[in-house]
């Protein structure tokens, strides 16, 4: 092979036999077996500690007979299927010797209880999805591993076999049928959009992206007109072998191999096998493959988000040398499909736009704030020649008239360094009945009636995570112009369900002066907590846990006083939020304790993953029922254009 393939050379299509140069001969005997039986295993290693579960193991229609049957991998001596590990270690297949029998991973049956119901998920469902089941199924998986989180944050959870929360959620939602689109299938997975940001290998598995939890190409079983087939179906780039073209729109996509280490050396040749042979038959079936991209972006350089670039198809197939030599390794390019929306190219832009090469295009200011933020918000216009929205004052938080009637004060924890979740001893930890309201990574974990969080007055460190509202901005946020809703708010960076955005800064209002603000039709920039908002639910379901229904902390409010606030005025990046009926964000009562005294403010946050430059959006509520703030003539009429538009808001 070393003779035929030259150093990184990328042949011109049609002047290389690929199959000559691999001396694959046409044996029907040598086809590995793709088992559908739950028990299957998938290919990868797995962290120690916990066993493997198979997404797509559960109950499906048994695979079509042939009229050869292949002879299982395993019927082969160790050494005639080097490069293949039926007990997911780096060794080769293993003898049934005593020592050899230790390697194996238990793979008992999980015993299935269907509790869809929970969440709604109907048979149907569970097979063939849409957009609002699909951001279901990630809700309900997010909420659950915040709340395994929460539990291992205070020492509350017993490990067990599976260590990390994803991994536990996941297995958990799957063992009781939460899931979607279980049904394998080339092409488009209904409810999932290009551009779809997945913070967790897990997400991709629970909504029929992509089944394989740790190998990065998924297949189909389809029966031919003589024989059944195997076709790649999708593929995850994991950026480790330099998958990345120039062009955006190709993808040059290295195969499987069983001996690849950190130092980007094969140190024998891959083989034309499992994956491989699927991206083979898929070269020539010229069938559409999901590419789905992992991106080390973001706030935390440290772990992958996987993008949904959409469709490709194989277009070339080729064997290359690695670059610091080894074994050949097999080379397939994609192309991307035409006209579908942007996926990969939108981070590609975004990463020139940070360097500052080239310029953003309708950039008029580089930073809105002016420096009151410690990361910019930077200003943009690309629709028309408008120059700037109305002049304001940034401020961060809520300035509060003398007159405001104020709650009793506290006197606020006496942490010495950081508050620990599960510690009693915290008095702040004591008014959210000991739950700590943030992980470790300060992303909320529920809604409550209120969040009670650290103040000035705590003894604390100022990184305590229970002043996770208080940091200011941790995104880079754009101010942007719309089509047809004037000013909005998007970021440039991808955003975690549950992470905090901004809180709604201002001036704090009475009753009186918000009637005065209706009548002259002033009150674009107020937020009202006595209007009516749409009851959603974002907290995890205690049943999934077995948990008592006891600790399901309620997710209607129970504030403290009313809170209305203008930003016309004085405001932050909060004021450019539009409103939209199906909002990515969503606000939270958020109470602490300034100069000896409590206060209440307005905390947003992202209510599921949000891709970058998406428009961020909240419900503004309703108003002019009994009781309210204003009247119905203070009504606007809606421009989100979702599908559960209710017609007007405010």
């Amino acid at each position: 092979m070393e003779e035929r393939v030259g150093q990184n050379s990328v042949p011109p299509a049609g002047s290389i036999d690929k199959y000559k140069i691999l001396d694959v001969k046409p044996m029907r005997s040598m086809i590995p077996v793709f088992s559908m039986s739950p028990q299957a295993p998938i290919s990868g290693e797995y962290p120690s500690g916990f066993n493997p579960f198979f997404p797509f193991g559960g109950p499906q229609p048994p695979a079509a007979r042939v009229a050869v049957t292949p002879a299982p991998l395993r019927a082969y001596r160790a050494g005639e299927t080097s490069g293949f590990s039926i007990s997911g270690t780096k060794k080769h297949a293993a003898s049934h010797s005593k020592s050899s029998k230790k390697k194996y991973v238990d793979r008992t049956p999980v015993v299935y209880t269907d509790m869809g119901f929970l969440v709604g998920i109907t048979p149907p469902l569970r097979e063939d999805g849409n957009r609002d089941v699909v951001n279901l199924i990630l809700m309900t998986f997010d909420a659950l591993r915040r709340r395994l989180c929460q539990l291992e944050d205070a020492k509350q959870l017993s490990t067990g076999i599976i260590k990390r929360a994803d991994l536990k959620a996941c297995n958990n939602l799957m063992s009781k049928g939460i899931r979607t689109n279980q049904r394998k299938r080339v092409g488009v997975v209904p409810g999932v959009e290009v551009g779809d940001i997945f913070f967790f290998r897990m997400e991709l598995c629970i909504v029929g992206l992509h089944a394989q939890s740790m190998g990065g190409i998924d297949s189909l079983h389809i029966r031919g007109e003589f024989e059944e087939e195997t076709l790649a179906i999708s593929i995850v780039s994991s950026g480790e072998y330099d998958d990345e073209a120039e062009d955006n729109d190709v993808l040059i996509y290295t195969g499987q191999g069983e001996n690849f280490n950190k130092k980007d050396k094969h140190l024998t040749d891959q083989k034309l096998q499992r994956g491989n042979l699927a991206l083979d038959r898929s070269s020539r079936q010229h069938n559409e493959v999901r590419v789905i991209r992992g991106i080390r972006e973001g706030v935390n350089q440290t772990s992958k988000i996987y993008v949904y670039d959409g469709l490709y198809k194989i277009e070339d197939s080729w064997v290359d040398r690695a670059k610091s030599g080894g074994g050949g390794v097999f080379k397939y390019k994609l192309v991307r499909i035409p006209g579908q929306p942007s996926g990969f190219s939108v981070w590609k832009s975004i990463r020139k736009w940070k360097s500052g090469f080239p310029s953003r295009t309708g950039l008029i200011l580089a930073d809105l704030s002016p420096g009151a933020e410690s990361i910019p918000v930077s200003l943009v216009n690309d629709i028309d020649n408008e120059k700037a929205p109305a002049y304001f004052t940034y401020f961060q938080s809520l300035r509060h008239p003398k007159s405001f009637n104020l709650m009793q004060p506290s006197h606020g924890c006496n942490c010495a360094k950081a508050c620990a979740p599960g510690d009693l001893n915290c008095s702040c930890i004591r008014t959210t009945d000991g739950d700590f309201p943030y992980i470790s990574n300060g992303v909320l974990v529920s809604r409550k009636q209120l969040v009670h969080e650290c103040g000035p007055s705590c003894q604390c460190s100022p990184n305590c995570k229970n002043r996770a509202s208080q940091s200011g901005l941790k995104y880079h946020m754009e101010v942007f112009k719309t089509t047809d809703r004037g000013w909005g708010l998007r970021s440039l960076d991808p955003i975690r369900a549950g992470s905090f955005i901004c809180e709604y800064a201002g001036e704090v209002i009475d009753r009186v002066k918000l009637s005065q603000l209706v009548r002259e039709r002033d009150d674009d920039y107020v937020f009202d907590t006595t209007r009516s908002f749409d009851t959603f639910k974002w907290n995890y379901e205690p049943r999934i846990l077995e948990e008592v229904s006891a600790n399901d902390s309620s997710e209607d409010y129970a504030l403290p006083y009313p809170l209305i606030v203008t930003a016309k005025s004085v405001g932050n990046v909060a004021r450019f939020m539009n409103h939209s009926c199906s909002p990515n964000v969503f606000w939270q009562p958020v109470l602490y304790e300034e100069n000896n005294q409590s206060f209440l403010h307005v905390a947003f946050f992202a209510l599921r993953h949000i891709p970058p430059l998406t428009e961020l959006t909240y419900d503004y509520g309703i108003s002019g029922a009994e009781g309210s703030s204003a009247q119905k003539g203070g009504r606007k009429k809606c421009f989100c254009g979702s599908s559960k538009c209710r017609g007007s808001f405010g």
